[in-house]
């Protein structure tokens, strides 16, 4: 009997919006008092000193209308599972619009704050079904909006490295949902049954080609926090690393993943 399909996982909208907006919120309370000095200061982003984190921040929520902006598609053609795998092709041109638009924001709380107020605005003017022309291909708005919740806890977690003291919080609801994407991403990368990935309180997944698991404790299994997954699933942190700094807990012969990491690079 052939093993059982995956069913793909679902995400609440009204749930996924307010955890773009609160996290957006949370970045905009710790932004406003920077100093200078402080936005000068390096990230672990090669070249960019934090004011251009800031302003990638704000454009991570800003794509959603310059998406609405183009025509909508005729049809989806791509599933929000792809996305995972096809942000590394558009890192050049992203670095060099995230520059130049640092140079035109002096405001960083006007510009977040217009970026929040517009994306609210748009939200409540399309339904969640509207199809947007993105990166990866078309994707309904309500997917997309997930994809926001990883760019915006990986890079609050960014300005957090680069900041000592800063300590923006990590909305929950955006955790959860950016842990369970990537999680999922996992297990499309590399498919299977053999290894269960387990990232609590957000997700489990089997992943890894072997022996299908069917009952009792899994011969193979990872465990680590969501934080860690998120930095492992986007190269912050290196799997051998994080084995070596306890962060990850790892046994069985399949449960190695350094070859599978990062998803996102």
């Amino acid at each position: 009997m052939p093993p059982a399909k995956k069913r793909t996982r679902t995400y609440d909208p009204a749930r996924t919006r307010a955890a773009v907006l609160a996290q957006l919120g949370h970045v905009r309370t710790a932004v406003r008092g920077l100093s200078a000095e402080r936005l000068a200061l390096p990230t672990r982003l090669e070249g960019w000193t934090v004011r251009e984190l800031v302003v990638h921040i704000g454009m991570a929520v800003t794509a959603v209308g310059r998406s609405l902006a183009l025509a909508e598609p005729a049809r989806q053609d791509a599933v929000l599972l792809d996305w995972p795998f096809a942000t590394s092709a558009n890192s050049a041109a992203i670095d060099d619009f995230t520059r130049r638009l640092a140079g035109d924001q002096p405001d960083l709380d006007a510009y977040l704050a217009e970026a929040e107020r517009g994306l609210a605005e748009q939200l409540d003017a399309h339904p969640g079904t509207r199809l947007l022309a993105t990166n990866v291909g078309a994707l309904p708005l309500a997917d997309y909006l997930v994809t926001r919740t990883v760019e915006l806890v990986v890079h609050t977690d960014d300005l957090n490295a680069a900041v000592p003291g800063l300590d923006v919080p990590q909305d929950k609801q955006a955790l959860a949902a950016a842990t369970r994407l990537l999680a999922d991403a996992l297990a499309v990368k590399a498919p299977g049954g053999s290894t269960e990935v387990r990232i609590p309180p957000y997700a489990v997944v089997q992943c890894v080609e072997g022996p299908r698991h069917t009952r009792g404790t899994p011969p193979n299994v990872v465990e680590t926090d969501p934080l860690t997954w998120i930095r492992l699933a986007t190269g912050r942190i290196a799997w051998r690393e994080a084995v070596a700094d306890a962060k990850v807990s790892a046994s069985g012969e399949r449960a190695d993943l350094d070859a599978l990491l990062p998803l996102m690079a």
